[in-house]
């Protein structure tokens, strides 16, 4: 089973940049897409509901053109959620949660801690509250497996430029704190399983800066699984050579 997921900076944008065409040849099992930035009704219905998949949709319900996630499965989830329920982390469209059977996939647009102090008091409130709801699924039975785009880089090696980042936020010692917890849960970075110490892998760079060129990146968008499906997993990487968005793709490999 692969699984993908890809900070996509606008679902419409990607679409003429060969998001279809990206699809259909990798041809995921499950995709999570992020800050999608459009709701369903603005997508061209080739993007709505591509061939061969079932295809789910949120959105910001307060603000145009921002946040939002899209959920492209081959295989029709028994049940979809929206959020976590706690409206006000809710609005932003950043959760879309799939259950298959007692498999449960969950595909996260994380805040920006940018814009002040409020906006990083957000940030924090919702790694807490969403850590808070998969440790119940848990608790239920529930086998997680969680992707999307953190907003945080982990460790050192996890960035281009540490020491210049260390006050800025996507490294703040709270923002890291989080990652530290969910580990101490017992989830697992699944791309530092396979690679723990393997360095210039990063899935987001700026593009004011053209860092790309010059891999001066961070690698903030994860998938993080549950400990109980540590044995399913057969592989995981980061698609560096793909391009469309300030991100690339990222994957995981299951053993079905």
């Amino acid at each position: 089973m692969k699984l993908y997921s890809w900070n996509v900076n606008g679902l419409r944008a990607a679409h003429k940049k060969g998001f279809l065409d990206w699809l259909y040849e990798v041809s995921p099992d499950i995709l999570g897409l992020q800050e999608t930035k459009a709701e369903a009704v603005q997508l061209p219905d080739e993007v709505r509901s591509p061939k061969g998949y079932f295809a789910y949709f949120s959105h910001s319900k307060g603000r145009k053109g921002y946040s939002g996630v899209a959920l492209y499965s081959k295989i029709k989830p028994d049940k979809v959620e929206y959020g976590i329920g706690v409206k006000h982390l809710d609005d932003e469209g950043r959760i879309i949660i799939g259950h298959y059977g007692d498999l449960v996939f969950l595909n996260v647009y994380f805040p920006n801690g940018g814009g002040g102090p409020e906006r990083l008091k957000y940030k924090l409130e919702f790694y807490d509250a969403f850590l808070v709801y998969i440790e119940k699924l848990r608790k239920k039975g529930k086998k997680i497996i969680f992707c999307g785009d953190v907003n945080t880089a982990h460790e050192e090696i996890d960035l281009a430029r540490p020491k210049a980042n260390e006050k800025n936020t996507g490294f703040l010692p709270e923002e890291r704190a989080w990652i530290d917890e969910l580990i101490y849960h017992g989830y697992v970075d699944t791309f530092r399983h396979f690679y723990p110490r393997k360095e210039e892998s990063y899935s987001y760079w700026d593009m004011k800066t053209a860092a790309r060129e010059r891999n001066v990146g961070w690698r903030i968008d994860y998938f993080f699984i549950a400990p109980d499906l540590v044995s399913k997993v057969k592989s995981a990487g980061i698609s560096q050579d793909v391009y469309g968005s300030d991100h690339c793709p990222i994957w995981l490999e299951m053993k079905t």
